[in-house]
């Protein structure tokens, strides 16, 4: 069954975003293919407030709110508008069409917001849903993400096929490879004629271990510098859209774990205590660079590092071996952001790499030891004198494990 996401976006909007790059990051109003984790179940006012806060102050414009069914997300969200009119913060439903919807629920939720000065919308492909809305005094546009468009040679149908989108989201960010922008650009040209924008998304990382058939692990170990590499320097979309800011059951969540919100059974074993919070720092760089065209001038040195706690081939006692599992690397990653040349020390347990990276950004890793209980060490050196080191705080184990993790814990030392 073909799954679409619509993302839906008012007309004047439209007119705005195509005009200037804007970022927007996906928020998981619930889990559709996880109901019993409830992302948004136990939000209040202050949750929301929290989020849009921290999400603006990286440069984020607007969450794109999932929502799979006319159920209590609705309810929450009536308190995310708020906060976001408040704050100056933009919010739109992104439809999860894998799940049965009534057209006129849809419409009914869209009209709701109508009036919102916060809100950016669409159309549904179906006319009646267009229609519905119009009747209503509601112009509308679209923006689908249909997921079984990944294809380059398919691009030249979309448009054909689906005559009444006016843009298209690039929504695949999980990959058995490294992306190239093949897909990127051949979509970009399909809908560059319409009226709507081009959306690229940009994800951090892809693993689920819900012990079940859908549990994978993806190829994903440098996807978050690389992807803001493509969008900055190659694809230039008119919108880039982060996927996810908080899709925990999927691991990648960039905004900070919340403590009320219910997981589930299995999620917590393996995003509990697994911060992504650093990432955040690699978004404001990407974020800033993306809208001005430049590459920011560093003011500070920083690394930002990621890793496992547990090696591929560890066996664990419960939990389900994700697909893909050969695919990622067994090692620490840095992400260095420096104002001058240095030099960048990555050591864990007897392997030590040294390298001597430039001003800007550098990508390295130095690869997990043999030894059992082994914590990274990263240190930022210049001229003989160490600038800032730390150590990680999550150890790298060979045994003991009770679930299995492909989950990365992600830290930072900054001057």
């Amino acid at each position: 069954m073909q799954k679409f996401m619509f993302l839906l976006l008012t007309c004047a909007t439209i007119a705005r975003i195509t005009n200037a790059q804007r970022v927007f990051a996906h928020f998981m109003a619930s889990l559709s293919d996880t109901p019993t984790v409830q992302n948004s179940y136990s939000y209040a006012e202050s949750d929301w407030t929290n989020d849009i806060t921290i999400a603006q102050n990286i440069g984020i414009d607007g969450f794109a709110l999932n929502i799979a069914a006319n159920d209590y997300e609705v309810d929450r969200i009536v308190d995310a508008y708020a906060v976001a009119e408040a704050l100056g913060f933009k919010l739109f439903y992104s439809f999860d069409m894998s799940y049965t919807w009534q057209q006129s629920d849809m419409v009914n939720i869209i009209a709701n917001h109508s009036s919102s000065p916060r809100e950016s919308y669409g159309e549904d492909f179906w006319a009646s849903f267009k229609s519905s809305l119009q009747s209503q005094g509601i112009d509308i546009t679209l923006a689908p993400a249909f997921t079984t468009y990944r294809d380059p040679s398919d691009a030249t149908s979309l448009v054909s096929t689906f005559p009444s989108i006016d843009g298209f989201f690039n929504w695949p960010a999980d990959v058995d490879a490294n992306l190239t922008t093949a897909t990127d650009l051949a979509y970009q040209a399909a809908v560059s004629s319409l009226s709507g924008p081009y959306i690229m998304s940009v994800s951090p990382w892809q693993f689920k271990n819900l012990d079940g058939a859908g549990d994978w692990v993806e190829y994903s170990d440098t996807l978050w510098n690389y992807r803001w590499q493509q969008a900055v320097n190659d694809v230039k979309p008119d919108i880039v859209e982060i996927v996810t800011w908080n899709d925990y059951g999927e691991s990648h969540y960039i905004g900070d774990i919340n403590p009320n919100v219910y997981l589930g059974t299995q999620a917590p074993l393996y995003v509990n205590g697994f911060t992504h919070a650093a990432w955040r720092d690699v978004a404001q760089y990407y974020i800033l660079w993306f809208k001005t065209g430049f590459a920011p001038t560093i003011t500070k040195d920083e690394v930002v590092f990621w890793y496992r706690a547990w090696p591929k081939a560890v066996n664990c006692s419960t939990g389900s071996l994700p697909r893909n599992a050969a695919y990622p690397e067994d090692a620490v990653f840095a992400l260095v952001m420096l104002k001058d040349t240095a030099t960048i020390t990555l050591a864990i347990g007897s392997n030590t790499v040294t390298f001597t990276a430039g001003a800007g950004v550098t990508m390295g890793s130095v690869p997990f030891p043999s030894e059992d209980s082994q914590i990274p060490y990263i240190a930022i050196s210049r001229d003989g004198t160490t600038v800032v080191d730390t150590h990680g705080s999550m150890y790298v184990n060979q045994t003991g494990c009770t679930y299995y993790n492909f989950n990365p814990f992600v830290g930072s030392i900054i001057e």
